[in-house]
């Protein structure tokens, strides 16, 4: 999945804001300011990172999961809807990873047609062995289902904002829809 590298806002665009310095976190860190790249004759600056959206709590998810024998998300809570996403740059972040999470919560969402916007009830981010690992936990009441036909998953994180569309009906294991 493609997610836009958002604008990095200047030191008086952050001061207007009612912030001062460059912000810092998942999303932040590792990203290179784009301002000075293009000095010369080199290639533009890139505008785009690729990241990796899971379904971690899909039954075939897991069983490849267990086979590799990998346990990325260290935690998995199996009440729950979870994706996760691999790939944001970053040094290793240290912390509660609830804590690290919740600056991200209100920034993503799952949208379906006709049904209200929901959020995730956590989020999580844990550092991985290739980097931090983002985790988005929406509750099982949250009824998806074939007549839902798609549905978008939507989330910023830092200066990386993405949309992935997802189709039900490619999303079945065995007959059963597999979130």
């Amino acid at each position: 999945m493609r997610a836009t590298v958002l604008h990095e806002q200047s030191e008086f665009e952050r001061r207007d804001g009612g912030n001062m310095g460059r912000p810092h976190g998942v999303g932040f860190d590792g990203m290179s300011d784009n301002k000075d790249a293009n000095i010369g004759t080199g290639p533009l600056p890139s505008t785009a990172r690729t990241l990796l959206l899971r379904w971690e709590s899909a039954m075939p998810v897991r069983a490849a999961g267990l086979k590799a024998h990998t346990v990325e998300p260290p935690t998995l809570d199996t009440d729950a809807y979870v994706l996760a996403v691999y790939g944001v740059p970053g040094d290793a972040f240290k912390g509660d990873p609830v804590k690290l999470g919740k600056p991200l919560r209100e920034l993503a969402v799952l949208r379906r047609a006709g049904k209200k916007d929901v959020r995730p009830e956590r989020v999580e981010v844990f550092q991985g062995m290739n980097g931090p690992i983002v985790v988005y936990e929406f509750a099982r009441t949250l009824e998806i289902t074939k007549d839902d036909k798609s549905f978008l998953f939507s989330a910023v994180i830092g200066r990386l904002s993405f949309s992935q569309p997802f189709d039900t009906e490619a999303m079945r294991f065995q007959g059963k829809l597999e979130f």
